[in-house]
């Protein structure tokens, strides 16, 4: 037998006993693994968030609610950013008024999203544990495709109340039938040979603020 038929029976064998009518939601699974590598302060679990996002050549900012716009407004003009995509839910005040802001509107094409210069969104849930932050098409979020065109994303997280531990922490705050984007740093990939290129899947620049009352 080639290879596949070999993990095909073996699969058939660890069933045998089954009874046809069971369904995977009449067998309990043992949920006992740890939900977290250690216990952290939320100030401890923003730094590690940071940290990673860093490794993953993300832009990190942090700041306080109040000067959310303003570290935008920067990170816009050094972008020299003139249009940006945002969803309903990322309040006006987030945004400068000399920034053209573009509706997320689902009659815009791709080679309309790749035109704007940036995409501003907040986000469900931030994993310090692996810097990961992820979307899953909130009011402040909106549709995957606006955060994957755009070649500038800038994603807010609130500390700490978006921020946990770990992946299955992360997990119980989301609903699985709700599109989800998981985001480690911008997009980037490699050849055989290690080369790496961003850009290919995603956006080129990922800025994360992370807003944290002092």
């Amino acid at each position: 037998m080639d290879a596949r038929e070999v993990v095909l029976a073996r699969i058939r064998h660890a069933l045998a006993d089954v009874p046809p009518s069971e369904t995977p939601e009449d067998a309990a699974v043992p949920r006992d693994y740890w939900t977290a590598h250690a216990e952290r302060t939320d100030a401890q679990r923003l730094d590690l968030l940071a940290e990673h996002l860093a490794d993953y050549r993300a832009v990190v900012h942090r700041c306080t609610p109040g000067r959310l716009p303003a570290t935008i407004a920067e990170s816009l003009a050094a972008r020299g950013a003139r249009s940006v995509v945002a969803p309903p839910g990322v309040p006006s005040g987030w945004l400068p008024p000399e920034v053209e802001r573009v509706a997320d509107d689902p009659s815009m094409t791709p080679r309309e999203l790749d035109a704007l210069d940036s995409v501003v969104t907040g986000c469900a849930v931030a994993v310090a544990e692996t810097g990961t932050i992820v979307l899953d098409g909130g009011q402040d979020q909106g549709r995957r495709r606006i955060s994957l065109v755009p070649d500038h994303h800038i994603c807010v997280v609130r500390a700490p109340e978006q921020i946990v531990d770990s992946v299955p922490q992360a997990l119980a705050r989301l609903d699985p039938a709700r599109p989800q984007t998981w985001i480690s740093g911008p997009s980037a990939t490699s050849d055989i040979e290690l080369d790496r290129v961003e850009g290919v899947h995603g956006p080129r620049t990922l800025e994360v603020v992370i807003t944290c009352a002092e």
